[in-house]
């Protein structure tokens, strides 16, 4: 069963919003640079590993839509 980020991407992908995709890859970008500038006494190893995973499957998402897209100078019609 896919998780919920997986859900979320292959959404974005069918209705080929890239902004989407876009924005919810700096999201998780941004969190990921905040929980990697902190220290203390919490361990944040186990939300960065969640948050690099889901980076990935956005990836591959934007991929998919890259994929999709009509060549430049292509007469296809979406």
């Amino acid at each position: 069963m896919p998780n919920a980020i997986e859900q979320i991407v292959d959404a974005y992908v069918r209705l080929k919003n890239r902004r989407g995709l876009d924005e919810l890859m700096m999201h998780r970008q941004r969190l990921a640079v905040d929980l990697k500038s902190r220290s203390g006494r919490y361990d944040f190893s186990v939300p960065i590993s969640k948050i690099d995973e889901e980076i990935a499957v956005i990836e591959a998402g934007l991929a998919r839509l890259a994929a999709d897209a009509p060549e430049p100078g292509s007469t296809r019609f979406r």
